[in-house]
């Protein structure tokens, strides 16, 4: 009898080995992580132009480019005072949608002169927040409205 008690033993032992081999195998091994996606929101309009102001993707806001409008109409006065009323532009459209010029992360600039990146810097220096956004500075050859400067921004929160 003590053989055929450790035949049986033995024969539990696998049976029970293999019942919890398939039922771990056969277990849902993933967890589920909850991660919330949005996805983007338009915001503002172009009025007569065909563009958003801004749009939120998350907790990161994508602006349009800005030139030096003000009151329907470019700026007088030069680089200096385009690249003030731009980044007062920029200004205005972080806090309509509730951010500050601390939590902008990245400009991309468009100058159509080169020569005045000098003065572009001087009025941007005296406007932005240190730490500085990571930045691109661009020539081209020309600009909607006969603008000197346009600046595009992203913030996030």
């Amino acid at each position: 009898m003590s053989k055929l008690s450790t035949c049986l033993s033995t024969l539990a032992l696998a049976t029970m080995c293999s019942l919890g081999f398939f039922h771990s195998a056969s277990a849902n091994t993933t967890t589920a992580v909850s991660i919330a996606r949005s996805g983007p929101t338009f915001l503002g309009d172009g009025g007569t132009y065909p563009f958003s102001e801004a749009v939120r993707v998350g907790n990161t806001l994508y602006m349009s480019g800005q030139i030096g409008f003000k009151d329907g109409k470019l700026v007088k006065g030069g680089i200096k005072a385009e690249t003030k009323q731009v980044l007062d532009n920029i200004h205005s459209t972080l806090l309509k949608y509730g951010y500050r010029k601390s939590d902008i992360v990245k400009c991309m600039v468009m100058l159509t002169d080169m020569d005045d990146f000098d003065d572009f810097n001087k009025v941007y220096k005296a406007e932005m927040i240190k730490p500085y956004p990571v930045r691109s500075a661009f020539g081209v050859s020309e600009l909607a409205a006969g603008a000197s400067v346009e600046i595009e921004c992203m913030a996030a929160k």
